[in-house]
């Protein structure tokens, strides 16, 4: 069995006020090449479809036109989970009509669990597509209550899905969770507060291979248990992550060979940190300065329109960072009455408040030299 496994598309995404579609659609191009070139017996998707439960048309269009010349030029099924960015009514509709057209989507659990069969040359092998379920709502449809979390959640949603299966199959988990162990990224929603949305690697000793979802970075949690991590990189904190595919070959006993294919964005996402002057240099070892960059200046004196002296080299930075600006968040200097502090005691606070080092002689006297030619003592 051959599985092409991916994730967390977030289709209709927005990045620091940038639409990503077209970006999306670029590196979807050459995931569907992929699948015409590779030939797998199923591609499968571990959830975030969509960025948003209600997504934009063009979101919508951009899904319709990839899953369709998967499925009917390719002639590659397809299993489609719902993850927590999901609407999973919207999206499992007309379920039973697709999936005699080879697309199997998972939206929302309910009485009918049964796994998704599908047939290689050695025989069936069985996948339990588990979308992202509230633990109150698998309690109320699987009439659970020991579901409490979304650890026992997800008990409860295994042992329905493989009671059916024979013992010794070969079996694979497509789950849209959060395996306690894997590393998360700022850009993911979490599931819950406090650690009660973390599911246990244990769940899914019992599979050959685990096609997860929900997590950015491209990783393996346990044995056969991988992350594919998710199409671009959706935060800065991302900027170091290879984005790749899941190729994965199983054989006659069930074991698994796993393959990472990347794709090559439109545009990459990198961070830049320096003084101003080096950065405007431009791009070095071949980096494209059309990639969405966040720039961290060292510099600490007062930059004039830093952002647009920026663009006229890297037209996308979207982020500025001035760490020597903040020094912690904290205020400096005298906090009396300002009407009976001296003007060079209030600037100098001033000055170290915004800087982050005490004024100097030099910068003192600068000031005190200043102020007495546009005011006078007379004038005071």
């Amino acid at each position: 069995m051959r599985i092409l496994h991916t994730a967390d598309w977030h289709l209709g995404r927005i990045f620091h006020g940038i639409h990503l579609t077209d970006d999306q659609a670029y590196v979807l191009e050459q995931f569907v090449q992929l699948a015409g070139d590779v030939k797998p017996d199923v591609i499968v998707i571990a959830g975030d479809v969509y960025d948003r439960a209600v997504p934009p048309t063009d979101a919508v269009k951009l899904l319709n036109e990839v899953i369709s010349r998967i499925i009917l030029d390719c002639k590659i099924p397809v299993l489609l989970i719902a993850g927590n960015h999901d609407s999973p009514e919207r999206l499992g509709f007309g379920t039973r009509l697709l999936a005699r057209q080879g697309l199997f989507i998972s939206g929302q659990p309910g009485d009918n669990l049964a796994p998704i069969i599908l047939q290689d040359a050695y025989g069936p092998v069985y996948f339990c597509a588990i979308p992202y379920t509230e633990p109150s709502v698998i309690r109320e449809a699987l009439a659970v209550p020991e579901a409490a979390d979304h650890n026992s959640s997800m008990l409860s949603l295994l042992k329905h899905c493989t009671a059916s299966i024979p013992r010794g199959s070969r079996t694979v988990a497509v789950a849209h969770a959060y395996v306690a162990g894997g590393e998360s990224s700022e850009s993911e929603r979490p599931l819950t507060i406090g650690g009660t949305g973390m599911v246990d690697a244990s769940c899914f000793q019992s599979f050959n291979y685990v096609a997860l979802g929900h997590l950015h970075k491209p990783q393996k949690t346990g044995d056969g248990m991988c992350y594919a991590g998710s199409l671009l990189k959706y935060s800065f904190s991302e900027s170091s992550h290879q984005k790749s595919i899941n190729f994965v070959e199983m054989d006659e006993a069930g074991n698994i060979t796993l393959d990472k294919i990347t794709l090559s964005p439109r545009r990459d996402v990198r961070c830049l940190e320096g003084y101003i002057k080096d950065i405007l240099a431009g791009p070095k070892n071949g980096e494209s300065k059309e990639d969405y960059i966040m720039v961290t200046l060292k510099d600490t004196g007062a930059i004039l329109d830093a952002i647009g002296k920026l663009r006229e080299v890297y037209p996308n930075v979207l982020h500025i960072e001035r760490p020597p600006l903040l020094d912690g968040g904290e205020i400096h200097g005298p906090r009396d009455d300002h009407r009976q502090i001296s003007d060079m005691d209030l600037f100098s606070s001033f000055f170290e408040q915004v800087a982050g080092v005490p004024l100097t002689g030099e910068e003192a006297r600068t000031f005190a030299e200043t102020v007495d030619l546009f005011y006078p003592k007379e004038q005071r």
